[in-house]
């Protein structure tokens, strides 16, 4: 599985979400919207908002948040194959 994960150093649910993925083990790449060029660009162009973080695993772009309710750990678990803990 390859994993990419958009982010900012000031945003709280990008901290919570590459929490999340080392405490599984879950490797992944890691693109700053703030530094890489045309990055943030992309995830509009992806998903139609500015909303980081954002998951592309395997190809498909995946939300791993609801905005203002927090990390969605039981849909991410099932989609990484981890237990939900």
């Amino acid at each position: 599985m390859e994993l990419t994960v958009y982010t900012a150093p000031w945003c709280g649910d990008c901290r919570e979400a590459k929490r999340w993925l080392g405490k599984h083990n879950i490797a992944y790449k890691e693109v700053n919207v703030e530094e890489a060029p045309d990055a943030a660009e992309e995830v509009v162009r992806q998903t139609g908002k500015r909303s980081i973080p954002q998951f592309v695993v395997d190809g498909k772009w995946v939300q791993p948040y609801v905005p203002g309710q927090g990390f969605k750990y039981e849909e991410m678990a099932a989609l990484f194959g981890v237990p939900n803990d």
